[in-house]
């Protein structure tokens, strides 16, 4: 067996070291925290991003989403993927945009995580993890039965946990299809803004399942003699 490198060599980079330290240091099958990551590379504001990028290379490094067994401040190294620290390997490839091309599409899609919703910058529930907006790749089934694959804005947890995602284009033409005519120029409404302009009924109707029993039942005593 080849003998590796170093993971405390800082000539090979940050994400070749962090994969070098999860063989070496932690182990297959064990558990680490992000603290932990930070305390072996002290200086490095970069290192859970270098981390999370291994995923990408076949090294399947699980949180509490994938293991409920986890805590929320835990992540298990269960497997090595590719040997990113030899010659030639550990290189993403490019996403083939510019950095115009980028800024245009992260306006299209108006700045925020096109799967959960986060905007950049804001922390992840139940972590200290803050959201980093990218370009990603998913395909899109069309009418035709066709598949494309079209770039979309993700954040960086999505764009981990949601590669297997295909946008179905055609169930929604379907669905806009069977709308009524006060829907569908609500629904373009909500599109031409880009939110979701809640009615006041939806409103209300939100604020009474808020409600205990007892006070749900008044509003329904005054719906009844309204």
């Amino acid at each position: 067996m080849a003998v590796l490198p170093s993971w405390t060599d800082t000539k090979l980079g940050a994400k070749r070291r962090a994969a070098l330290w999860l063989l070496t240091e932690v182990g297959e099958g064990e558990c680490f925290t992000k603290e932990q990551v930070r305390i072996a590379f002290p200086g490095m504001s970069q290192i859970d991003r270098r981390v999370r990028e291994l995923r990408s290379h076949g090294w399947r490094i699980d949180t509490n989403r994938e293991d409920s067994t986890l805590s929320q401040h835990e992540q298990r190294f269960v497997s090595a993927g590719e040997p990113v620290w030899e010659q030639g390997k550990g290189t993403l490839p490019s996403t083939g945009y510019t950095d115009t091309q980028r800024r245009e599409l992260l306006a299209k899609d108006g700045h925020y995580c096109r799967s959960c919703g986060i905007v950049p910058g804001a922390v992840f529930a139940g972590t200290y993890e803050s959201a980093q907006l990218d370009i990603a790749r998913r395909p899109v089934r069309q009418p035709d039965g066709t598949s494309t694959v079209e770039p979309v804005v993700e954040c960086n947890r999505c764009r981990v946990g949601g590669k297997k995602l295909t946008a179905d284009l055609a169930g929604v033409l379907v669905g806009v299809n069977r709308l009524g005519a006060m829907e569908l120029k609500m629904l373009g409404g909500w599109m031409d803004s880009g939110e979701r302009d809640f009615a006041l009924v939806e409103r209300i109707w939100a604020d009474i399942q808020t409600l205990p029993a007892e006070s749900r039942e008044k509003v329904r005593k005054a719906l009844g003699q309204a």
